[in-house]
């Protein structure tokens, strides 16, 4: 559909896209208020509503094409995921001078806290439109199987993982399918009692470490993930490097103990806890067990995999130079 505004307004070719799923079905509910903010602040714009996974990408892409600006995400993590891999094909950037643009409206919107795009929506709004210039930031791209064993490739914003998290993302996932409710913190504690630490290879630009058992790995672009945990605290999305967290494996006592620390981004000093910069990551099994692969909240495949940083690829609406890093 096609929206037109007064001519006073600044002139803007945009596109939104809307995942009316999102933050647990809200944001559908919530579509009026959200676009009569948005006739707040574009003068025309078009939008478009999700139908099913993967359809973001298909509606970013062909915006593009079109000539579209601006691509605004109204959505989760998993929302904006799906738009960020519609800025690419044939694994480059269709056009580097279109940008995104952020209306958080997700259970966690967690990359949007790296970006300082505040969670209230009309100044979320007026980050996106408050100049006419993007902050630049690094994009990540993994190399994976998927479920049935084919070899995929995708492009993340925020941070992936392997190991615990992402079979907290599929429980998390399960329980969505059967309209349960549940926490993300329910679902680290149901998945943590019953989880086997993965042994793993590892190696990080070349360099091979010991093979050893691991509880999870955080393969960070962005400094927060699992609906406000700081994992990498210490991450910039336009540094050129992965923050790489990783997590030896725990004692269930232990785990309890400490994961109060991921909320407050303590946990690096822990001896169980390993961090390292690097642009090339790549994870495999020692023991041909699956290992399960999440990227901005979403479960798509299993190792082996391999996780490359595109330093200074994407163009995204933030307060990302203008403010000082969440706490």
């Amino acid at each position: 559909m096609l929206l037109t505004f007064p001519k006073s307004q600044k002139r803007l070719k945009t596109q939104i896209i809307i995942n009316p799923e999102s933050n647990k079905g809200q944001t559908g509910k919530k579509w009026g208020r959200i676009q009569e903010a948005l006739k707040s602040f574009f003068k025309e714009f078009k939008y478009e509503f999700t139908e099913m996974p993967t359809h973001a990408t298909e509606i970013s892409r062909a915006a593009i094409k079109e000539g579209s600006e601006l691509i605004v995400g109204v959505g989760g993590d998993g929302t904006m995921n799906e738009i960020a891999n519609g800025f690419f094909e044939n694994k480059k950037i269709i056009n580097p001078d279109t940008s995104l643009g952020i209306v958080p409206s997700g259970t966690g919107s967690d990359f949007s806290k790296s970006l300082n795009i505040p969670p209230q929506l009309n100044q979320s709004i007026k980050v996106i439109t408050q100049n006419n210039r993007s902050d630049i930031i690094d994009i990540g791209r993994v190399q994976y199987q998927s479920l049935k064993g084919e070899s995929k490739e995708r492009f993340f914003l925020n941070i992936g993982d392997f190991g615990f998290g992402a079979e907290v993302v599929k429980q998390v996932e399960k329980k969505r399918l059967k309209r349960k409710a549940s926490s993300y913190l329910r679902s680290v504690i149901f998945t943590f009692i019953s989880y086997k630490n993965k042994r793993l290879n590892i190696k990080v630009d070349g360099k091979e470490y010991p093979t050893d058992d691991y509880l999870i790995g955080a393969i960070s672009n962005g400094s927060i993930f699992g609906k406000g945990m700081k994992v990498a605290p210490l991450a910039r999305l336009d540094d050129g490097f992965f923050d790489v967290i990783l997590v030896k494996g725990m004692e269930k006592t232990e785990f309890f103990l400490n994961v109060w620390r991921l909320y407050q981004g303590t946990h690096l000093t822990h001896s169980k806890i390993a961090f390292l910069r690097g642009k090339k990551i790549e994870v495999s099994s020692a023991n041909h067990e699956d290992v399960l692969i999440e990227v901005d909240g979403e479960l798509i495949g299993k190792a082996p995999a391999v996780f490359e940083i595109i330093p200074g690829s994407f163009p995204v609406r933030s307060n990302l130079t203008h403010t000082a890093s969440p706490a």
